[in-house]
């Protein structure tokens, strides 16, 4: 076996949640390219029915199914129709996540509701995925992936409630990798700046000149904002056999940040 077949998921059955744009829709696409079929789940239905007509013209079978990710019992749906249509799931990556409203804060300034919101979509839903997968995976194993932030690593001024809860999913991620090793293997990827419509909505950066102030403010090493695809690339390694002997980590895709 070549070194890129550890790369291949063939035949292998993935869950994304938060599917329907930028990074998820990206990570969803790249796992489907590397063999997989895919259960996408996201709010917006058209969002997810048009991926999934992109991995089908890729030659993979896809699933589309309106999920809040912040309900278990939706995410248990998402589940049950994944394994229902496409076979046993050997791939869970909780994706979904966010500013719910667009507006960073500080911590001291964040109503409780706000708090809430942030804190359900970036770490209780990561939590509930898990155990879902976990679930749904069975004696059979599998992957987890959970995406986190850049942000989760030291101070974040005015994004204080965001960084708290990406920081909770390292630590689960972590956690969780004890507690299912060794027929699951769960690790996180940590994504720097990329001007997706969440992150430009958030920033205020809805030109490119107000983005390229932003990077240069930043300093990115690479000296350029990050794609989707260089997530989905990290990903799909994470995923697959090639990182068979990786959990419990967390993979900075930023640049050099």
């Amino acid at each position: 076996m070549s070194i890129l077949d550890g790369f291949r998921i063939d035949g292998q059955v993935a869950v994304v949640t938060g599917a329907g744009k930028g990074i998820g829709r990206a990570i969803a696409i790249a796992l489907a390219e590397a063999g997989a079929d895919v259960a996408l789940g996201a709010r917006t239905a058209a969002d997810i029915d048009a991926v999934a007509e992109e991995i089908r013209a890729r030659g993979r079978r896809a699933l589309a199914v309106p999920t809040d990710a912040t309900s278990m019992a939706a995410l248990e749906n998402l589940a049950a129709q994944a394994a229902a249509e496409l076979g046993t799931v050997g791939i869970w990556v909780s994706n979904a996540g966010g500013i719910p409203d667009g507006n960073p804060r500080y911590l001291t300034k964040t109503t409780e509701e706000s708090w809430d919101a942030q804190v359900d979509l970036n770490l209780k839903a990561v939590w509930m995925g898990a155990v879902v997968a976990a679930k749904a995976m069975g004696e059979a194993g599998g992957v987890i992936l959970n995406t986190s932030s850049r942000a989760a690593f030291g101070p974040q001024v005015k994004n204080g409630p965001y960084a708290a809860a990406k920081a909770g999913v390292n630590s689960l991620t972590q956690t969780l990798s004890r507690e299912l090793a060794p027929k699951i293997r769960i690790n996180a990827v940590a994504p720097g700046p990329i001007p997706t419509e969440n992150f430009n909505a958030c920033m205020r950066t809805d030109d490119e000149a107000r983005r390229e102030a932003l990077r240069e403010m930043i300093g990115i090493p690479l000296q350029r904002y990050g794609r989707e695809e260089d997530i989905a690339a990290a990903a799909v390694y994470l995923c697959s056999p090639a990182s068979g002997w990786v959990t419990g980590q967390c993979l900075y895709v930023a640049g050099g940040l």
